[in-house]
């Protein structure tokens, strides 16, 4: 796996534990590259979540720009899709957003967008990498002192990315009552401001009691306290962003969760009312729930898989000329209005088809019928990787599962791949015991065979 672009993304780099030296040497990378080795001047922007380590590291890596001879012009604390979108406008040759690596945020990661908004060609990512990792931190030379990058500095980009989704947003949300969690998130410096502008009445989760600490992870917390603010203070529907905003989950006015799955179900119907919905097809990864494909086949949509991560989504779309697609976790890709996924634009399209359509969410999200689904990951010794395939043990007992379960249900075996590999084990059906048994059998003999 590549050290620094990682697979689970389809935005740009991921660096885990990334330290100073390395941040100001992928900036002099970046600038390096996109310079073409021509003699020009290349300008990179700068976003970052709101973090102190991400006001050091920004540090680092406007060092490393302007020492290699490019422009550094730092637009501040926002969400990633803003950035992603702010790289075109600006005029810029790339942007580097600065935020907490996934889910932990106590380890820092970079994600680089090219001028449009999207992931670098594995060529260019590749040449980055062999600059920052291949040859040392000396790899790429700082330039002389007349021929160095500035520092600039942009401070509209949080009015630039409320307008642009504004106008995404025609309908005039008057009436609904939102509860918005951004705590910990990039989210925080436009949700409120937006869900305002776009007419909504807007309530705030609370921080928890105590001292909160904004670089400890809060999100499953979150969700679970918004679940209970939302009935208790009347509001339509709340959604929950993730730390960069690339994704959101909702909460109807029950209280229920509304996941990725469920909300792809609403804006795929909505899409196909409208005729919006390119290639009358919906992109999703083998996790997402059977549940979708069957509302999916039921409302005459194709459903395109690609590999798990939205990155391989984000090919998929592009590869297929497809204006919908997503995961599970939240992360909606509305390709025709921005190039990766968008919480708030998420949020905001979803309170849009209540408002048209006069449903409550729980409506909504009801025309989807879920089914049980158990998920078992099973830790394998990295020299069985590929070889389980073959063992008949195994593989006679996920096909008589599969035969079990008939048209009722199904059975997905994959191999994850990363340091400590593992099987992932996914049985869907309506009897949640019966499924449940068969995913225990299946891991225990994958892990007596393979561990």
């Amino acid at each position: 796996m590549s050290r620094l672009f990682g697979t689970d993304s389809a935005k740009g780099a991921v660096i885990a534990d990334l330290s100073c030296e390395i941040a100001m040497q992928a900036g002099r990378a970046a600038a390096a590259v996109l310079s073409g080795g021509q003699e020009k001047r290349s300008k990179i922007i700068i976003a970052k979540d709101g973090r102190l380590s991400s006001d050091i590291l920004e540090a680092a890596i406007c060092a490393g720009i302007c020492s290699a001879g490019a422009d550094a012009e730092g637009i501040g604390t926002v969400p990633a899709p803003a950035a992603a979108m702010l790289t075109k406008k600006r005029d810029a040759d790339a942007c580097i957003m600065i935020a907490a690596a996934g889910t932990d945020a106590n380890s820092s990661g970079i994600r680089i967008f090219s001028p449009e908004g999207k992931r670098f060609s594995a060529d260019t990512e590749a040449e980055m990498e062999r600059l920052v990792f291949g040859i040392g931190a000396g790899s790429v030379l700082a330039r002389p002192s007349a021929e160095m990058g500035r520092m600039l500095r942009y401070d509209g980009a949080e009015d630039d990315y409320i307008g642009y989704i504004s106008e995404l947003i025609p309908t005039c949300l008057s009436g609904m009552k939102v509860a918005l969690s951004c705590s910990g998130s990039c989210t925080s410096v436009t949700a409120e401001r937006l869900f305002i502008e776009l007419g909504a009445e807007v309530m705030i989760l609370p921080e928890p009691e105590g001292q909160f600490d904004s670089d400890i992870e809060m999100a499953s917390t979150n969700l679970e306290r918004l679940m209970e603010f939302v009935p208790a203070n009347g509001c339509d529907c709340g959604f929950d962003f993730d730390n960069e905003g690339f994704g959101c989950l909702a909460v109807d006015e029950t209280g229920k969760l509304t996941d990725g799955d469920s909300m792809l179900a609403i804006f795929a119907k909505a899409y196909k009312e409208m005729a919006k919905l390119r290639g009358n097809s919906i992109v999703v990864n083998y996790m997402s729930g059977l549940g979708l494909l069957n509302f999916a086949r039921d409302n005459g949509i194709n459903v395109l898989t690609s590999g798990a991560g939205d990155r391989y989504i984000l090919d998929r779309m592009v590869e297929e000329e497809c204006s919908l697609g997503g995961e599970r976790s939240g992360h909606i890709i509305f390709l025709d209005d921005c190039p990766v996924g968008d919480g708030q634009l998420c949020g905001a399209r979803l309170l849009e088809i209540m408002k048209v359509t006069g449903k409550k969410l729980s409506e909504l999200a009801g025309e989807m019928q879920k089914l049980p689904q158990i998920v078992l990951n099973v830790r394998i010794d990295p020299r069985k990787r590929e070889i389980w395939k073959n063992d008949s043990v195994i593989t006679d007992l996920i096909k008589e599962s599969s035969e079990r379960l008939g048209e009722s249900g199904r059975v997905i075996v994959r191999e994850a791949y990363g340091a400590d590999p593992f099987i992932r084990v996914v049985i869907e059906g309506s009897d949640f015991g019966a499924i449940n048994e068969m995913a225990m059998d299946i891991a225990r003999t994958i892990k007596s065979r393979c561990a």
